[in-house]
């Protein structure tokens, strides 16, 4: 039988993700929210089910069968609220990624900047944009409505028209879309975003209202200078949620369960960081990283301003192939730590994208894997920095604003043979500066917690103060133009227990102190050669507190950016060598 709760606040939150749908389970346990456990299933809405349904029932029996808890009535339904023994929940959320990327149209007045701001729009969520229309369009109107036409696309996203300015040819625009719609049945009619001048949204509503599913958002580029995602982001769930619950059958269900707040796994997790970012050091960001089958999602929150970035084309599933088309493949080659065939390094990548659930079985096969998750975080990292704020604090141009912590989940790492290397394969990616804490989600709770965080808070804080993340390591990162074997640093470490020891770090190395997970350290930092660790510019040393990780603490002076041998015999010894100096 069932032990009574003390406070019924219970959480149950449904991912439904490419490949597999999670059911995560929150409760109160003496006093405080913490995760109890987590069901998965694969995902049903492709063949042979077409409904996200049943993957989640599905799930939710994992998650019956693991608490012994009953989640789901004899109406099949929900149990909601939660009884006194046990029974039901009190509150549900839902996010997904399951399915295409949407197909938008990106319309804007000027090209490098409404329209690009349409873009940088559109990539806050799992979107691929498929054509764009701009005054400088050279495309004759009539093949402009021809190509609205036979695209069908999902969303027509509209920026344009800073406030007070130019209303003629935002009303060009909308005609065009109207007209489009018009052609076009009304179940293919794509959801319309209009995120432009707002002395035109009495104009745009009454020429779009009976065409299209309009959605009215505040200007994205109130001015030339100044662009502002943010307040339009609520306009982009609500046309995903829309474009979702037609595409897949299930989704309007769900979307039922959390009275229409279902969100794209990204929103939930950019959410995550920006509440992170507002706990953390305000003098540095918080990066997310999730690499996912879907897409690689890149959330960097600022003293509560993010920025999100969504990239179906690096997700490790049906986007890899296209992903290889527009790179070189020696980008991928050169994270190769054993000879492996392109042709061989292609074939993988291709069975990848068909099957993105199947696991490396070999040697080669984990090699190109770990590669693989090197090329997309790094290739997504810089694609977001680009719409980082100005303010963002940087040891030089072109490296990696300071951070603190940096945050990644996604199978490929919480997957990893050991921690090492799911490590190594961040710090090669990301190649932090300055002084940063590297920690793992290694159950995939951070969506979870920012869907939660909007309608009970204290969950999200309390589940985050809990030991369900793992810290893998504190890692110093000094920045240098010092040549190899130079020493760059000199710390003294004072441990809890009054014990001291004292190192030298030398450029072009890769070191770990061992300190047990959860115990703290002082650090003395004396940089030589001008190197910047990130406490007050060059040369600037200090004192700096740090809590062990799995790995305990970890100094990666291998230069920034990291140059990696071009030779396939150095660059096996190398990495050979930094997985053993990181004990795995």
């Amino acid at each position: 039988m069932a032990t009574a709760r003390p406070d019924p606040d219970s959480l149950l939150a449904i991912d439904v993700g490419e490949i597999n749908t999670r059911a995560v389970l929150f409760d109160i346990v003496e006093g405080r929210y913490r995760f109890l456990a987590v069901g998965s299933a694969p995902t049903t809405g492709a063949a042979p089910y077409h409904h996200v349904g049943e993957g989640i029932r599905l799930a939710i029996d994992n998650l019956q069968e693991i608490t012994g808890r009953k989640f789901i009535g004899g109406d099949d339904r929900l149990i909601m609220p939660g009884r006194p023994d046990g029974t039901g929940v009190d509150t549900f959320v839902a996010t997904q990624s399951a399915g295409p990327p949407l197909k938008v149209v990106a319309m804007g007045l000027l090209e490098d900047i409404s329209l690009e701001s349409a873009r940088h729009l559109a990539n806050t969520t799992y979107a691929e944009v498929v054509d764009t229309i701009s005054l400088n369009d050279r495309r004759k109107p009539e093949v402009r409505l021809d190509t609205l036409v036979s695209l069908r696309p999902d969303v027509i996203i509209v920026a344009g028209g800073s406030e007070g300015g130019a209303t003629q040819a935002v009303t060009r625009l909308i005609e065009s879309i109207s007209l489009a719609c018009s052609l076009l049945p009304r179940p293919h009619r794509p959801e319309v975003i209009f995120a432009g001048n707002q002395a035109m949204v009495d104009r745009v509503r009454s020429g779009l209202h009976r065409q299209a599913n309009l959605h009215l958002a505040p200007n994205i580029r109130p001015s030339l200078e100044f662009e502002r995602l943010e307040p339009a982001q609520p306009q982009v769930v609500d046309a995903y949620r829309a474009v979702r619950a037609r595409q897949i059958p299930g989704v309007a269900e769900l979307d039922a369960w959390t009275g229409r707040r279902l969100m794209p796994t990204a929103t939930a997790f950019g959410r995550m960081i920006r509440f992170l970012s507002k706990v953390y050091d305000p003098s540095k960001g918080v990066l997310g990283i999730d690499v996912g089958a879907a897409a690689l999602t890149v959330a960097a929150s600022f003293v509560g301003e993010l920025t999100l970035g969504v990239y179906p084309h690096l997700g490790l599933g049906r986007g890899l192939s296209g992903s290889l088309d527009r790179s070189l493949i020696g980008h991928l080659m050169r994270w190769l730590p054993i000879e492996v065939g392109e042709d061989y390094v292609r074939d993988y990548i291709h069975n990848k994208s068909l099957y993105p659930g199947s696991l490396p079985v070999t040697v080669e096969d984990l090699a190109i894997e770990y590669a693989l998750a090197r090329y997309v975080i790094r290739s997504g990292v810089a694609q977001a920095s680009h719409r980082f704020p100005k303010s963002a604090g940087r040891s030089r141009a072109g490296m990696l604003p300071w951070f603190e912590p940096i945050v990644a989940c996604g199978g490929v790492l919480s997957n990893a043979p050991t921690h090492a290397q799911t490590l190594l394969t961040l710090l090669d990616a990301l190649q932090p500066t300055g002084v940063t804490t590297l920690v793992l989600d290694q159950n995939n709770l951070s969506a979870a917690l920012g869907a939660a965080a909007g309608i009970n808070p204290v969950l999200a804080v309390q589940v985050l103060e809990s030991s369900t993340f793992m810290s893998l390591a504190t890692v110093i990162s000094p920045v240098t133009s010092a040549r190899p074997g130079t020493t760059i640093l000199r710390l003294r470490v004072t441990y809890e227990s009054g014990d001291e020891t004292s190192l030298d770090i030398k450029q072009g190395t890769l070191e770990a102190l061992p300190l047990p997970l959860g115990q703290s350290a002082r650090l003395r930092l004396q940089p030589l050669q001008r190197a910047d660790v990130g406490l007050g510019g060059p040369g600037h040393g200090g004192s700096v507190r740090v809590v062990g990780g799995a790995l305990g603490v970890v100094i990666d002076a291998r230069g920034r950016p990291l140059r990696i041998p071009e030779d396939i015999g150095r660059r096996r010894d190398l990495f050979k060598k930094w997985q053993w100096t990181l004990g795995g």
